[in-house]
Order: C-alpha cells, then structure tokens, then sequence
C-alpha cells in the first residue's frame, strides 16, 4: 500500500486567490456505474491489495446491509419499531469506509450507519434496542469501537473531536471517523469541530455523506458550492469522491486514516452519494422528491457496479449470488428474532425518570395518559396509576 498522498487532490490546488479548488473537479471514481475499473494515479495505490476475493466480501457486505434495512423497515411498518432511517443507497459509502478502519479506531456516528455498525459487529439485539425503544438500549461503545448513535444532528462530530484529542494525549496512533449528512453541515456544532480539529491537530475523519436530501431540503439549497470546499477554509484538506464506489471511498477513507495516524491531522470527505429511500419511516419523499431523479440515482447503484465489476472478472457466478442472497435472508431472520425478542417497552415508563421525585403535576399527566392509552381498547394499555411516589402501575 501506498504510504503518499501525492496525486491525491487533497493538498495543492488553489486559484491565485487561495481559494481550494480540488473538490471542485470530477469525483474521484475507481469503479464506474457500469463496473468498469477506471485507473486514478493518486488512490489506486490504495486499494491495489483488494482481491477479487475481498471484493467479493464487500459486495456481500453491502448486499446483507441492504436486506438488514429493508428487514428493519418492514418491522416498522408492522409495528414493531417505532422508527427506522433506511440506508438504502448508500451501502458503498458505509461498507468502503468501515471495512478501512482498524479495530482499535473509534466511530461516532449518526442515526444512519446502520451498515458501519454492521461491520463493527454490533449484536442485532442492542442494535434494535435502540429502535424498539427499550430502556436498556444501546451497547458497550468499547467492546466495539463504536458510540451508540447521536440523534441531535452533528452533536457526534464534536465528540469525535473530543476523542481524537484523547487519542493524541496518550500516544496512541488509533483514529477517530465521524459519520454526517449534508444537512448537519449547517450545524453550528459540525463548524465548531472543523475549527477546534484544525487548531489542535485532531485525528480524526470527517466523512460526510451527502445524500443530496436534508430531509426535503435539496443540497443545492443550502451549499452554493461542494460541501468538500468548505473544509480548506478551516485549514483541513479534502476530498469529493463519488459515494457509490466502495472502492473509491476505501481508497478515499485510508488515505484519511493514512494522513491522522502520521500526524497529519484531520481529514473531510464528501462521499456524493444518494438517499434512495425516505429520511426516516415517517417520511414521504415523493412529496418534494421528483421520480426522475429517484430513477438517474438507480442506474448508479453501488451494488449493481460492485457486481458488475466482479462479473467483468468472471468471479460473479449464480453460485455466488445465490450464497450471498441466503446469507443475507439468514442474517435478517436474525435481525427479526432479535427485535421480537425485546420486550415492548411499557409506555408509562416515560415518566419515570422525568424528575428524581415524581410529584402531583406528573401523576396527573401520567393518569391522563393512561386513561387516553385505554380509550383504544388496548388490555395491555388499560391499567391504572397509584397516587404512590414511585410511579407504580395496578
């Protein structure tokens, strides 16, 4: 592997008035839409030790992630999660970026990488804990290298920070990626991390995902130019490749890696890629979303390129994907169990941890709830509260 960023568009180009210009040109792209291998000076080096073999990995990889979302978010539609941000579409950018990451790196992320958490190894049934609303949700960040999800937009970013500070203080040449959207580009909280990063010299990884929709707010309506320019003017450089080519954003993210771990500092990368589904389950897209621009983005699916790839190799055989296709409908049975495995959380517990002592104006939201709970005719909802301090239910 390559050990120089020479060739990377990262550093050098700037017009005679300063301004970074390396984002503005194409994405970097080693795999085209069609599955074409298109050489790149600067991020082959990086990835000229994936075998076709790994490659396989990542398509399966990216094909489990998907049947893990849409698992997730038919169990929503059935009612049994109350929420679920489906990543459909942007299984390359996750996959790529979290298959370059070592053990002992740390991830912060936000409520979508579903597929990095995946390949951190988080058990199925803290994954859906999460989603199910269970008091006990979440897992142990340490076992495996990843935060539990930030919900607050760009919150995640400053941790990141926080912890690659911490990284640097002890020694360590571990690195911290912190996973956003477009949208939390606007936050106030992602401006501040670029700032404090750049003046300390963080390791750390910003790597954005622009999925070109903050909920219904096209990107072009709130970035007048690359979201990748933005970086160069805390001092940080950048790269813009293209999001749907896990082997460009593998490239892309260990370069980034490369760079923090010989003291280089932070990175961002903009990985343009495309939200194909919803923002969230509560979300209807084709009411501010036009279908033609739904059907460009599908002839630009990261897995239908990863297996054209693998096919123009000879390697992507019915054999192959018929593995791939069981593994995947297995690991969503799985998924599935788990989340039918987590008790419902008893809705009344929402009050619970309100104040260290209940007081008269909660019980009486709490009875008031219960009693609008049992209007529906619901057994398990038709209880109700004791006047004691504890909350209690009969």
């Amino acid at each position: 592997m390559s050990t120089t960023h020479e060739g990377t568009r990262i550093h050098e180009a700037h017009d005679e008035y300063g301004v970074h210009l390396g984002s503005l040109e194409d994405v970097v792209q080693l795999v085209r839409p069609d599955g074409t291998r298109v050489s790149n000076p600067g991020f082959d080096p990086w990835v000229d030790d994936v075998s076709t073999e790994q490659l396989i990995d990542l398509y399966e990889d990216m094909v489990v992630v998907r049947r893990i979302d849409t698992e997730a978010t038919a169990l929503q539609r059935q009612g049994e999660i109350g929420l679920w941000p489906p990543l459909l579409g942007q299984e390359a950018a996750q996959i790529g970026s979290a298959r370059a990451l070592r053990r002992d790196d740390f991830v912060f992320s936000s409520y979508r990488e579903n597929g990095v958490a995946y390949c951190r190894g988080i058990d199925f049934t803290d994954l859906m804990r999460v989603w199910r609303g269970s008091a006990a949700s979440g897992w142990n960040p340490y076992e495996v290298g990843m935060a539990t999800p930030a919900v607050i937009i760009g919150a995640q970013t400053l941790h990141a920070t926080g912890y690659a500070l911490g990284c640097k203080h002890d020694g360590v040449d571990s690195v911290t990626i912190a996973y956003f959207g477009d949208g939390a580009t606007s936050q106030g909280d992602v401006n501040e991390a670029l700032v404090f990063a750049a003046s300390f010299s963080a390791p750390v990884v910003f790597f954005c995902q622009n999925n070109q929709w903050a909920i219904s707010e096209p990107v072009g309506l709130q970035s007048q130019r690359h979201i990748s320019d933005r970086a160069p003017g805390f001092g940080i450089p950048s790269m813009r490749i293209d999001g749907n080519d896990v082997l460009a954003v593998m490239a892309a993210t260990r370069i980034a890696l490369d760079r923090a771990r010989s003291g280089g500092g932070p990175t961002f990368i903009e990985a343009v890629t495309y939200r194909m589904g919803p923002h969230t389950t509560s979300d209807d897209p084709t009411r501010y979303r036009p279908a033609a621009e739904l059907d460009e983005w599908r002839a630009k699916d990261p897995i239908a390129r990863i297996a054209s790839l693998l096919d123009a190799r000879g390697a992507f055989t019915g054999e192959l994907r018929s593995r791939v296709d069981e593994k995947a409908d297995a690991v969503a049975s799985e998924l599935r169990a788990a989340c039918l495995s987590i008790p419902k959380p008893d809705p009344l517990t929402v009050f619970d941890h309100v104040f260290a002592e209940p007081h008269t104006g909660l019980e009486r939201q709490k009875s008031q709830y219960a009693a609008y709970l049992a209007s529906f005719g619901d057994n398990d909802a038709d209880r109700t509260v004791d006047s004691d301090t504890d909350g209690s239910e009969s």
